[in-house]
């Protein structure tokens, strides 16, 4: 076929990239998060992390617009403010340490931290103290840094907004609004550093038809859990993907 010529892709390359862009719908329609993480693992087996970073993030953003009217009324917009303002002071830090730092060291530590915190959760610890606007500031510059080597900027804010206790529709809200903005952000920079060329959005348009099923699939379940189950389901995507990251991290 001719557009799988355009995109340099086999047939089953092709499905296998659009299964792994429905999971990823699927897990951010549930948790509001998620996207990335359930995804470039996966598809760096078809795909070098630079061609997958920009098609990621252009799909984030159609996932987070497919999630605005289900979401609007529950955005906690304070909290996304100061967590934006992290993320702006803390990009530029990961940035400097994915030049000057191992990569592979920073996910194992990003890893090990996600994972005890994950399992202490687990356990019922919990702290609403820290449900300040400096702490807020604070992890929206970790998961700046986060973001800057890798693709893993949700993960500290999710364990943050289950540490705090917050509501999991606030949470699943504010992630997606937060994701929104910092998304457009990394791709408008993108595109003046050439990550952004016909191929990506070639490779991305068919996808756009994908992702409202699995954002659809995945909001359907989240009405349907109560916050205790939402609260588990969450944690135990935390610890699968940390998990994961350790595993590649030490085999590689």
């Amino acid at each position: 076929m001719q557009y799988l010529q355009i995109v340099e892709l086999s047939i089953l390359e092709f499905i296998f990239l659009a299964s792994v862009i429905l999971l990823a719908s699927f897990v951010r329609g549930f948790s509001g998060f998620g996207f990335s993480a359930s995804s470039v693992s996966l598809l760096s087996f078809i795909l070098p992390p630079k061609e997958i970073v920009p098609i990621i993030l252009l799909l984030e953003i159609v996932a987070s617009f497919f999630m605005l009217p289900s979401i609007w009324s529950k955005i906690n917009w304070k909290f996304v403010t100061y967590l934006m303002l992290g993320v702006i002071f803390g990009t530029p830090l990961g940035v400097n340490l994915l030049a000057n730092l191992e990569p592979k060291f920073m996910h194992l530590v990003i890893s090990l931290t996600v994972l005890i915190f994950a399992y202490l959760l687990l356990k019922g610890y919990k702290n609403e103290k820290l449900n300040q606007n400096v702490s807020k500031f604070f992890v929206g510059g970790i998961a700046g840094a986060v973001n800057g080597f890798g693709t893993l900027a949700g993960l500290p804010i999710a364990l943050y907004l289950l540490i705090i206790a917050a509501e999991p529709a606030v949470i699943r809200a504010s992630l997606a609004a937060l994701f929104f903005f910092t998304d457009g952000y990394a791709l408008f920079l993108g595109y003046f550093n050439d990550l952004i060329n016909l191929k990506v959005i070639y490779r991305s348009l068919p996808l756009f038809l994908v992702i409202p099923i699995g954002v659809f699939l995945g909001t359907r379940l989240f009405k349907g859990s109560s916050k205790e189950n939402y609260k588990k389901y969450i944690l135990y995507f935390l610890i699968i993907i940390s998990i994961v990251g350790l595993g590649k991290t030490i085999l590689s």
